[in-house]
């Protein structure tokens, strides 16, 4: 398995010979989408769906009702090619990759906002009996209630506290944890935020990390 940082809370992720592409959004490289066979989508914020960059792909679109929604109306050719899926449903992408959609609700971003859907995606890539499982939760900070080997864990949004995204991964306790969601915060602040990570994911045993937009972990 293969996986990529492609800005913000996209990643790219290669095994055996199938290509998954989370969030693409508009602070992401424009190709971030380009030879994908299958692509995930969380919510419908514009830093996590771009049906720009999805329209540089044919493959199918896995997403929520509310991102189908906002494509058949901006975005209806990249519709066409949309499954909604549902809190708890399962599925298998290229035979080898299972996925279970986890979650229901984006985090408060203000008690007065209403709260949007939200799906995180729960990802096992099996390679004969053992598989690798890696969590994306999108935005919010609803864990997948099971192990996984690799967190993807928002490291700044207007809708937490780094305190509340240190526990949140420690809580999932992966082995490892990948940033990401983070172009909220400049370089100075991004700094600060990766050594509390870093020193509290330490300190419980847990490797944090945050790569720069197209390094593999």
């Amino acid at each position: 398995m293969r996986l990529t940082k492609l800005g913000h809370s996209c990643v790219r992720i290669e095994h055996a010979g199938t290509t998954l592409v989370l969030d693409p959004g508009v602070f992401t490289q424009e190709d971030a989408a380009d030879g994908a066979d299958a692509v995930l989508v969380t919510h419908e914020h514009p830093d996590h769906v771009d049906p720009e960059r999805l329209r540089r792909t044919d493959a199918p679109v896995f997403t929520i009702e509310g991102v189908a929604a906002r494509l058949r109306e901006e975005a209806p050719d990249v519709a066409e090619r949309v499954t909604v899926v549902s809190p708890e449903e399962s599925w298998t992408i290229g035979g080898s990759i299972d996925v279970r959609a986890v979650g229901e609700l984006h985090a408060v971003i203000h008690p007065e906002l209403p709260r949007i859907t939200n799906s995180g995606y729960l990802l096992a890539f099996r390679d004969g009996d053992a598989a690798t499982a890696v969590f994306h939760p999108g935005d919010a900070l609803t864990g997948p209630e099971v192990p996984v080997d690799i967190l993807l864990a928002p490291v700044c949004a207007p809708w937490m506290k780094a305190s509340e995204g240190i526990d949140f991964a420690r809580e999932v306790g992966a082995p490892r944890t990948l940033a990401i969601h983070d172009r909220i915060y400049s370089d100075a602040g991004l700094g600060v935020v990766d050594a509390h990570f870093g020193r509290f994911l330490g300190e419980a045993g847990l490797d944090y990390t945050r790569l720069p937009d197209g390094a593999d972990l």
